[in-house]
């Protein structure tokens, strides 16, 4: 028996997550027990059957009973299609003007007496699937079939996954074990293991994967040669199968490294030839191949600078060898100078991807898809939304967010992402209309682009449970419910996937649903305060260092000193920062009066007496946060101790050792940075606590 099929046979190892299809109780079993006895299918489309195929195998766990496989329907089923291709039942339930809503992703489901049948119709194979799986998650939530009536499409049209695994097998900022793609610079041929991971992306709607590391290696750089397209070829066939197109991070330099040229410039009519010959290449293996993903000039990658060219001319060379098959290029706007004197003030990082890309607007093709991180620094706990958004009008973006938590605790700690994710999302950039949300501009449909969309920085690895942490599923299930609707809510999500991994018990629902919801929060309270982010150790980016890159090239953070902290990044005196945004927000931003509390030190350099909105002077807020946190974090542990016996005890127990962990640590957090603030600025925390 390979490893995998252990982790699959296992019920306390988390492997099957949110899929585990729990069976119902007796009263929904009943409600869906007609339903169920069949399962009709007449699609040979690979993804029609695939949908076919999790519906019967779901069916089964639910009810104890396996369904029959058909093609005809007859008597009491579920039948799924396609409209124009499924059976004709599927036209009678759903008119054509329900089909022409829909979308080419979108999915419709209806429970009809008259025709003795739930159907899930949709106008692709790929919505079909979709529709299976929503369907499937309904039935585990208890919706009565008479209730049956739903009609969905996604917001954004890419919803797309990046991996950072490198061919040796590690993962860059990978926290839960190593890659299941490759080991010792080979392919992995773990498909199935790669098949259930493409189930729990389909399930969530996810419909694009990069599948390397965008700081792409010697090695990792000949993928898109003849030596490796076969391997590659055989993932995207698995990933094609549940309607996710693969993408591969490409070097910029492949001309040179690989290529045999002399030189990688834009402009070159023999660099353009050669990526031409390339893409054809590529699409001769996988002809449904996504496109590039590209991180150029930006810490140490070569690009389009080294021959005084700039961001689009790079990316639109790229682009014109991709158009004719399809593809995307989608070029990550993470460029910054990375080599900065500390004692200079007036360089910011957070102004470098507005001051690059801003000038470009206009310039890329269409199938150019600007990558934006959600803030403008990296991922961390607290920043604001990048000033990106909004302001390119005239090119397609992509929000990028980290479900990967690097800076929020590394999958060690728990912290549930949604509700920042929300936060972003939520973001009214005041760059047009009353509505210019950040949803809406990378859903398309505020600026109209043709391609929009949202990619995040996966958290998954080789280990049993996926996530490390097993709490940490929440924001891989998360992310994929938020990209297709981003009109979910946190507390809405976080039920859902308890629900489904745990079962339904009300008591547990509600206990971990609070210890998700608040997790984001008491991360943030004993770690980095009111903005400041960064407080962490060098490189590998874990535990507490106030001072860590406060002298480094990448960057100086807050400022710290006897007098006060924070960064002035105002137009009036500083850096000029708050003057990418649009002037509604800007003027929010500017004046330490307005700006929000937990934004504060991002924007301001004050005092340590400065008074926050909340009454307290912010070193009072440093001390009392770090305090309360760690004290939160500790009745994490108590919380979860409470669901003993209440779950899979193999759960329980891997999940309490991560809490117990967490509770240590964020007793470290919290004496380092109070002792460092006392220290520096020789106020003492009004209430007496110890500070060292």
């Amino acid at each position: 028996m390979n490893k995998t099929a252990g982790y699959r046979e296992s019920a306390d190892s988390g492997y099957k997550a949110w899929l585990g299809y729990r069976p119902l109780e007796d009263g929904q079993s009943g409600q869906y027990g007609k339903w169920c006895a069949a399962v009709a299918a007449d699609e040979q489309h690979p993804v029609v059957q695939r949908a076919a195929a999790e519906l019967a195998g779901a069916v089964a766990s639910f009810t104890g009973r396996t369904p029959q496989r058909t093609a005809a329907v007859e008597g009491p089923c579920i039948v799924i299609g396609t409209f124009a291709e499924g059976p004709e039942v599927l036209r009678r339930m759903f008119d054509a003007d329900t089909a022409g809503r829909l979308g080419n992703e979108g999915f419709a489901i209806r429970c009809s007496e008259a025709e003795d049948c739930i159907a899930v119709a949709a106008a692709g194979p790929t919505g079909v699937l979709y529709g299976v799986f929503h369907l499937l998650r309904l039935m585990a939530a208890g919706r009565p079939p008479a209730e049956l009536d739903v009609l969905e499409q996604p917001a954004a049209r890419l919803r797309m996954i990046n991996h950072w695994d490198n061919f040796d097998g590690s993962i860059e900022r990978g926290y839960a074990g190593r890659s299941f793609f490759y080991a010792d610079n080979r392919f992995l041929k773990d498909f199935a293991r790669v098949r259930d991971y493409a189930r729990l992306l389909a399930s969530v709607g996810i419909n694009g994967i990069s599948v390397n590391n965008v700081n792409v290696h010697r090695l990792e750089t000949l993928f898109i040669t003849e030596r490796y397209l076969p391997d590659v070829a055989e993932l995207a066939g698995i990933f094609r199968e549940y309607g996710i197109r693969l993408y591969l991070s490409v070097n910029y330099a492949s001309t040179l490294e690989i290529g045999g040229l002399t030189t990688a410039d834009p402009l070159d009519p023999q660099v353009r030839e050669w990526w031409r010959r390339k893409a054809e290449e590529i699409y001769r293996f996988i002809p449904d191949f996504g496109g590039f993903v590209v991180k150029a000039d930006s810490e140490n990658r070569p690009g389009p600078f080294t021959y005084g060219r700039d961001h689009a001319d790079g990316a639109n060379m790229l682009a014109e060898a991709l158009a004719p098959y399809g593809g995307l290029v989608i070029w990550r706007c993470f460029v910054y100078n990375c080599k900065q004197d500390w004692r200079d003030r007036k360089t910011d990082r957070a102004r470098a991807a507005y001051d690059h890309f801003k000038p470009l607007d206009g310039s890329f093709h269409d199938n150019v898809v600007l990558q934006i991180k959600n803030g403008p620094m990296d991922f961390q706990v607290r920043e604001p939304v990048s000033p990106l958004f909004g302001a390119m009008e005239e090119t397609g973006q992509v929000l990028e967010f980290q479900i990967t938590q690097e800076y929020t605790g590394q999958q060690r700690h728990l912290c549930y992402l949604v509700p920042q994710w929300k936060e972003v999302l939520d973001f009214n950039t005041c760059a047009a209309e009353a509505d210019a949300s950040v949803k809406r501009i990378v859903g398309g449909t505020l600026y109209g682009r043709k391609h929009n969309g949202i990619a995040a920085v996966v958290n998954v690895g080789n280990d049993a449970n996926w996530t490390g942490h097993l709490l940490a599923q929440a924001n891989l299930y998360g992310y994929g419910r938020l990209a297709w609707n981003p009109g979910l809510g946190a507390e809405e999500i976080a039920g859902e996937w308890i629900s489904l991994t745990f079962g339904g018990d009300e008591r547990l629902v509600k206990a971990i649903g609070e210890m998700l919801l608040d997790s984001w929060g008491i991360y943030e309270a004993y770690t980095a305060p009111l903005g400041i982010g960064w407080m962490v150790n060098p490189e590998h980016h874990y535990g507490p260092n106030v001072d860590g890159y406060e002298y480094s090239q990448w960057g100086t953070y807050h400022y710290a000193d006897h007098h006060g902290i924070g960064v002035d990044r105002t137009v009036r005196t500083g850096t000029g920062y708050t003057g990418q945004y649009p002037p509604a927000v800007a003027g929010i931003y500017e004046s330490p009066d307005s700006c929000p509390d937990e934004l504060l030190l991002f924007f301001h350099h004050v005092p340590y007496t400065h008074v926050l909105k909340s009454g307290k002077t912010v070193i009072q807020h440093i001390y009392d946060t770090h305090f309360e946190g760690a004290e939160l974090a500790a009745q994490f542990v108590e919380s979860w101790q409470s669901l003993a016996g209440g779950m899979n005890e193999g759960l329980h127990s891997q999940v309490l050792a991560r809490l117990e962990e967490q509770a240590e640590h964020a007793k470290e957090w919290r004496d380092r940075i109070n002792t460092y603030f006392y220290r520096i600025s020789c106020i003492p925390d009004q209430d007496g606590r110890t500070i060292y």
